[in-house]
Parts: structure tokens; C-alpha cells; sequence
């Protein structure tokens, strides 16, 4: 959950710009009322926790504006308004398979303070407000990354294209060219990002009419752009693979602009299809509630008015209360309006991307009449809950272990090469996914098996009583895909072979498969973890479900293990697909 600290000499800069009061205290009292907790407040800042839910609250100008909403200190403007702006980009049709999602805008007279301290706590403002972006609707730069450079350092129309790593230019906060190359192999932020080009033979880059360098998205500006105190005039740049994190993040950097009185002009993209569109819209939303879910959800009727001052508080709007004319005779979803039902016409924010669902907006509802005042009733709304059939799975597969003896656990999705497939000679299956940045070299991928987690517990708890048997239902990922498995392990005396196949049998035989539909195979030799000869593979209409057996004592010695063990793991997916659920 990001953490900010935010100044109060800017809170209160941007709420005169808005001619508005900023009194400090009334921070603490509304602030967790929207669901922001507040750990301290004191007469230099206020440092509070928002919930990724909401992007919109990441900068001290979005919050100012929340903020004389919430208050009733003005009435909300659930639209930006965009200027028709006369400048250009053009997208080469390469991005398609590279960074397809672009995005671009002009705020002009962006008021950023009346003296160089001001206008460097803005500066710093601006750029920690991008970089929580980034954080949360960006997941990393992945989904969308922003540059904000100044204007009149540049030279329009625009285009972006695909260069090879030997392009060089001068990279922000640097003085001397470096390639493209040299950035993801040794500049910070080139290292940090180098994960999401690492497939790419070509790189993007935006450049002006005189084929400057604005950015190499999503890694770093072009140092030529930077903006400074002297900067009044912005082009902002929003690239990415998801459009609708692209919009939020250009909307939520132009809202923050547009608060210190910028004025917002759209840019004609013409997109890597040929399409040209004028980014951004600043238009409002438009959303179709249920009086029905409100009543359901809420408990109490609302009145029009009560409606409206909540909707207001959380900036949105009441358009209209109607009854429905047309659609579904009857709903079957929570947020359907039925013919002869009462509906809202609600508008909120394009820049609210966490609104997806008329529940979202039932729940500002909720925040912005106050939870406070809320009947304490139970809610009426009927929700049915119908099992997944995986779940059947799940709970039989459980069943038979615990009938066993066996006791469950729940290790860590995080492994390392040695435990999946060194140690117990068992292959990797297609690509295998890595963690770019691990915190320890036990945990540097995402596991394909789960028995050797089990061994690993086993291990962590080798000196205590015998016997130990544990089991586990949980998720590999295979060619960057998960997948569902089910093991147990059994370190105890007398284990074997035989004791293994009698709980594969008992398994197949509480999950209904038939005897003459499963087959027995042993396995080859120095593959997987069993002893040669004791180790087998079961499949069900002949298709291989899993393995079992006993463990080879190298195996064990490597885990650090000296006790007996037979083991099994198995596709759950596989048994499921195979196997009629005799429930159902």
C-alpha cells in the first residue's frame, strides 16, 4: 500500500491557486473517512496510507482536489477540460509488438510556485507522483510508463519508432551519449527496467521534428527535455501495453497540472494500426445503477438529495433517476436494470480507472454519505454461491490424504533450480519463470513441483518424532501458466513402495476412477527422485497423472534428509479432466 508524505506548504499553494482554504487539522478527521489512513499529521506534513484502489489519490494536487469535494468547499467537476491542441505524433507500425499503447497531451501556464524553493518542491512533487504511477496502475512500467518533459525545449510534430541497441543519445542527468546497449547493461534505471526489453531486438524511442530524443519508454528521458524552474509548459508521454492504465496515468499527470491552473490541450496520435485519436479525453463517465443494488447493499432508501450530496462528496454527479424502459425483464446480475426497476444516472471521473462495476460506485455511495450513518442491518442482497468443480477435486484429494494419516501444509510458490530439478533429477517443463530481483538464492523462481517443498519441510524438521506425513494442494507454473498439483511425502520407518501405491490406489478410488482405467509404469531409471525400480508413473485412460514411489537416499542426503520416505505428486488438472466427479 503506498505511503506518502505530503507538504503542507504545497497542499496549501495548491488550495489558493483554487481559492481555497487549507486548515492542516481537518486532514486527520477526513483522510481515513475515504479510506486513507493518516500515521501522523503534524504543521509541516501529513503522512497517510493510500489503498491501490486509488490511484487518483497519489499527489498532493489530486488530493486537494478530493479533498474540497469531500468538504462541500466546492462542487466537484467530474470533466477536465481538454483544448483542442495543434500538435502531432505519429506511431510507426514496429510498436506494434514492442509498446503498442501511446498516449500524449500538452498542459500549458502550469503555475509551479513564486520563488526556486517552491518550484523545486514541485519538481520533486511531480516526479514522486509519476513514480507511484508507475508503482501501482503501471505494475512496475510494465503495463504503462510516463515521461513529462518540458515543452520549449522541443520541437513538434512528434513520431516514435524502433531502433537497434547501437542508437545512442544523452540520457537524463547525464552528459555524455550512451546506446541504448550500454543503459539496460550498466545506467541504474536501464538495469532496473532491463527485464521488460529483454526479449527485443528493437527499442522505442520518441523523437521530435529534429529527431531529438524525448524518451526511450519505459526506461529513461532524453536529458535535453528535463524539466527545471524555468518550466511552465509540459508534453507529457504515456506509453504501455494496457490502454486503460495509459489513459488513467495521462489523466491523473494532467489533473495534477491542470490544479495549478495549467491548461490541458490534446495531442492527434496516430497509433501503430493507423488510427489517429486526440488523447487525452477529459470527458465524464457514465454509469447505470439499481436503486435495488444501492437498498440491497446499503440497507436504507436514499433520497434524491442524500444520493446526490454523496455522489458530489466522492466528485461524481447525479444525471438522472428514471425508471428503466428497456433491457432485461428480469435481473440476474447485481448491477442489471431491469424494465420498470429504478435506476441512476451517475457520472464519474474518466480519471477514477478503479471504477469498473456499479458496485464501485455503490460503495462511494457509501463513503461519501458515511459509514457512520449507515442502518446497522444486515444486507438483503442474496448471494449464491456455486462450488467450482475443481473444488470437489480439492476437497476429495484432501479427504483421502487426511484418511491416511496425513497431515496438510502450505509451503512457499518460491523455489530454486537445485530443489525443482538438480537435486531431484526431475526436468523442467517448457519455460521456467525467474524472479529478477530475489531477496535470497533459495527463492529465485517460481516452483514447477511442489514435492521438493515438502522435502524442504521435511528437512526444517528433522529432529523431531517420527513419523511426519504431510501432504499439500497447491500451484506450480509452467511456461509462465499455473498449474494445480497435489503431493504428500512420508518420512517414517518401514516406508516403501508398496505403501506408496496402496495410498495412489486408495487416492484414484475415493476420486471414482474405475480399476481398469488406471495403469501402472515404472519409471526410468535416474529420472525423477526414486530409487531405480521402486519408482512409478499412474495413468488414468492413458494419460499420465503422476508419479510415486520411494525416495532414492542420494535424493534424501541431498535435502538433508536420512530417513525413509515414499512419496507421490500429481496434475490435478489432469485428474479432474479424467476422472467424472461422482458428485456432480
Amino acid at each position: 500500500m503506498p505511503t506518502l508524505e505530503l507538504q503542507h506548504s504545497i497542499l496549501r499553494y495548491v488550495q489558493n491557486l483554487n481559492e481555497t482554504q487549507h486548515n492542516p487539522e481537518d486532514w486527520s478527521d477526513w483522510l481515513p473517512k475515504i479510506g486513507c489512513p493518516v500515521d501522523s499529521n503534524d504543521k509541516t506534513a501529513v503522512e497517510l496510507e493510500v489503498f491501490p484502489d486509488r490511484p487518483d489519490l497519489l499527489s498532493h494536487e489530486t488530493l486537494a482536489k478530493a479533498s474540497r469535494s469531500f468538504l462541500a468547499q466546492e462542487e466537484a467537476d467530474v470533466a477536465m477540460e481538454v483544448l483542442e491542441g495543434d500538435i502531432e505524433m505519429d506511431v510507426d507500425p514496429s510498436l506494434r509488438k514492442v509498446r503498442p499503447v501511446i498516449m500524449a497531451a500538452v498542459v500549458r501556464e502550469v503555475d509551479t510556485g513564486s520563488d526556486v524553493e517552491e518550484k523545486n518542491d514541485f519538481i520533486q512533487s511531480l516526479m514522486d507522483h509519476q513514480e507511484k504511477l508507475h508503482l501501482t496502475l503501471g505494475r512496475k512500467r510494465k503495463f504503462s510508463s510516463i515521461g513529462v518533459h518540458d515543452l520549449s525545449s522541443l520541437s513538434p510534430p512528434f513520431r516514435v519508432i524502433t531502433v537497434p541497441p547501437s542508437y545512442s543519445f544523452v540520457p537524463l542527468a547525464e552528459t555524455e551519449r550512451m546506446s541504448i546497449g550500454q543503459i539496460l547493461e550498466s545506467h541504474p534505471k536501464g538495469v532496473e527496467y532491463a527485464q521488460l526489453m529483454s526479449e527485443l531486438d528493437r527499442f522505442p524511442v520518441i523523437l521530435d521534428s529534429n529527431d531529438d530524443l524525448l524518451s526511450f519508454p519505459p526506461i529513461i528521458n532524453g536529458d535535453h527535455t528535463t524539466v527545471s524552474e524555468k518550466t511552465t509548459d509540459f508534453f507529457i508521454d504515456v506509453t504501455g501495453w494496457d490502454e486503460r492504465a495509459c489513459e488513467a496515468c495521462l489523466l491523473l499527470i494532467c489533473l495534477s497540472l491542470a490544479e495549478r491552473g495549467g491548461v490541458v490541450e490534446s495531442v492527434r496520435v496516430t497509433g501503430c494500426d493507423g488510427n489517429s485519436i486526440n488523447t487525452p479525453r477529459g470527458d465524464e463517465r457514465q454509469h447505470r445503477v439499481p436503486d435495488r443494488l444501492i437498498r440491497g447493499i446499503l440497507g436504507l432508501e436514499m433520497s434524491t438529495e442524500d444520493l446526490s450530496e454523496a455522489l458530489l462528496r466522492m466528485g461524481g454527479r447525479l444525471d438522472e433517476s428514471r425508471t428503466v424502459t428497456d433491457g432485461p425483464n428480469k435481473s440476474e446480475r447485481w448491477g442489471d436494470c431491469a424494465v420498470g426497476e429504478q435506476e441512476h444516472i451517475i457520472s464519474m471521473p474518466r480519471w477514477r480507472s478503479d471504477i469498473m462495476h456499479p458496485i464501485d460506485i455503490v460503495e462511494d455511495i457509501a463513503i461519501g454519505y458515511g459509514y457512520e450513518n449507515l442502518p446497522k442491518e444486515m444486507s438483503s442482497v442474496h448471494i449464491d454461491a456455486v462450488p467450482l468443480q475443481s473444488s470437489n477435486l480439492i476437497r476429495r484429494f484432501g479427504e483421502s490424504m487426511r484418511a491416511c494419516g496425513l497431515q496438510e501444509v502450505q509451503s512457499l510458490t518460491l523455489s530454486n533450480e537445485a530443489d525443482q530439478f538438480e537435486f531431484t533429477r526431475w526436468p523442467s517443463i517448457g519455460s521456467k519463470t525467474t524472479i529478477a530481483n530475489p531477496i535470497t538464492s533459495e527463492h529465485t523462481l517460481l516452483r514447477q513441483y511442489i514435492l521438493p517443498s515438502l522435502l524442504r519441510l521435511l528437512a526444517a524438521n528433522r529432529h523431531h518424532e517420527l513419523p511426519q506425513r504431510v501432504y499439500e494442494l497447491g500451484s506450480v507454473v509452467r511456461d509462465a501458466r499455473n498449474q494445480e498439483r497435489g503431493a504428500w511425502a512420508c518420512a517414517e520407518a518401514g516406508s516403501g513402495f508398496s505403501i506408496a501405491k496402496g495410498m495412489v490406489q486408495g487416492l484414484l478410488r475415493d476420486l471414482g476412477a474405475s480399476t481398469d482405467e488406471v495403469e501402472f509404469a515404472s519409471t526410468a531409471p535416474n529420472l525423477g527422485p526414486w530409487i531405480a525400480g521402486r519408482g512409478a508413473s499412474v495413468s488414468v485412460r492413458g494419460q499420465v497423472v503422476g508419479e510415486f514411489g520411494e525416495i532414492d537416499p542420494l535424493v534424501s542426503s541431498a535435502f538433508g534428509l536420512k530417513s525413509p520416505i515414499h512419496a507421490g505428486e500429481f496434475d490435478l488438472g489432469a485428474l479432474g479432466e479424467l476422472i467424472p466427479d461422482p458428485v456432480i
